[in-house]
């Protein structure tokens, strides 16, 4: 008589697991954040209810991890900038991707619910800085850093500062739907990070 093997719990939670997630993204996009509930959730992906709330504890929690899940995916070994050795045409092609990843209403409506609820949950706020932003921010750094050792920016230039100067715009066009999303915004925001911090 051949020996039945029990069922695979930890192949069953990672596969509920990645079914809620993928249902909180194709939710999203199909009703909106407003909408968008617990129950939708787990009716969509096949679970309990109760599933969920024993992983996350709340909605906001889910869509930030369906994020960080897709961010991962994309990121394989690591998030790494490109370095050609020109570090305006670098930034102007990583910039230009951002503005398109926002203008994108597919891409942009869980990136917007996100900010929604971090607004309001410090916890959450406070995991998106250690597990989405922060990473991000030191491959940038890293990227500038290499820049300071070839001479094309300042030595002495507040890294942090930069970020702020080259980002903050576009986000907050982004924010506040009030400009286009494009090219052209992405090379100027760009040349004019450079200006104010190029050696003099």
């Amino acid at each position: 008589m051949a020996e039945r093997k029990a069922p695979d719990a930890s192949r069953r939670s990672e596969r509920s697991r990645t079914a809620i997630l993928t249902a909180a993204r194709e939710l999203i996009g199909e009703i909106g954040y407003g909408k968008l509930t617990i129950e939708a959730i787990a009716a969509r992906a096949g679970v309990g209810k109760q599933t969920i709330y024993r992983w996350w504890p709340s909605k906001g929690a889910v869509v930030f991890d369906s994020l960080l899940a897709l961010s991962e995916q994309a990121d394989g070994a690591g998030i790494v900038l490109p370095d050609t050795g020109d570090i305006e045409a670098d930034l102007k092609t990583v910039l230009r991707a951002t503005a398109a990843e926002f203008a994108d209403p597919e891409f942009e409506k869980p990136i917007r619910a996100l900010n929604t609820e971090i607004i309001n949950d410090r916890e959450l706020a406070a995991a998106y800085r250690e597990k989405m932003a922060a990473p991000m921010t030191e491959a940038k750094k890293q990227r500038l850093r290499s820049a300071q050792r070839a001479g094309q920016l300042a030595a002495d230039a507040d890294l942090d500062l930069f970020l702020d100067v080259l980002y903050a715009p576009l986000t907050q066009r982004w924010l506040l739907r009030s400009g286009p999303l494009d090219d052209a915004f992405a090379d100027a925001l760009v040349e004019t990070a450079l200006r104010a911090f190029r050696p003099r």
